[in-house]
């Protein structure tokens, strides 16, 4: 029996999948729950083999979920179910530890494929997102090189120091917009983490005003 946890914010997707999804005979909903924060706190209890994961969520993103996860989790394989596939989201995801990456709107039979898949220990990338990774594979250095003037502007806020709330405030758009700047910036500098990143833009000369 494959036990899987859903991270979804919206109810009714929630309430879709547990209902789609239990209809399968070798899966057991081990929980269904609406931030990656709620997930984090019942994973020891509900043990799940399989987490099929939103990006966007409240409060924690799904990217910087991932790591959190795998790591409560270290048996369990994590499948991103998100409406979102552009590259620094698709790619964000796949170097966080996502096993799986399949687009909200699919077919029922292929989200038990991927479940099936990843949960024996294989991966599974619906075919859109498939196509995105080898792309980047042929072209890496243009993918991990060049910040777009916005990443740009936030990196400059977080070499200030500034939080995740004041840069919202400061360039008037949402918090959950900043994480995903900032998780694109991360993977394109090969950084972990908000330090290293500043340390490798400055030595790029990434800092510097036009």
């Amino acid at each position: 029996m494959i036990r899987v946890l859903i991270v979804d914010d919206h109810p009714v997707v929630r309430e879709g999948l547990v209902a789609a999804l239990e209809d399968e005979s070798d899966f057991r909903i081990a929980g269904a729950v609406g931030s990656a924060e709620e997930a984090l706190r019942v994973a020891a209890a509900v043990r799940p083999d399989v987490v099929l994961l939103d990006l966007e969520l409240p409060g924690q993103s799904g990217i910087e979920a991932i790591p959190l996860l795998a790591a409560a989790l270290p048996g369990a394989g994590i499948i991103i179910l998100t409406a979102y596939d552009t590259d620094e989201r698709v790619l964000g995801a796949v170097r966080a530890g996502a096993r799986g990456y399949v687009l909200k709107g699919a077919p029922v039979d292929e989200i038990a494929r991927a479940i099936r898949a990843v949960s024996a220990g294989g991966s599974y990338l619906a075919s859109p997102v498939a196509a995105k990774i080898l792309r980047q594979m042929r072209s890496p250095r243009r993918a991990t090189t060049t910040l777009s003037d916005r990443e740009r502007t936030v990196l400059r806020e977080v070499a200030a120091g500034r939080s995740t709330k004041q840069i919202a405030r400061s360039l008037g758009i949402t918090e959950r917009t900043v994480k995903f700047h900032v998780a694109s910036i991360l993977n394109k500098l090969g950084a972990d983490n908000r330090a290293q990143a500043v340390a490798e833009a400055a030595k790029r000369g990434l800092l510097d005003r036009a």
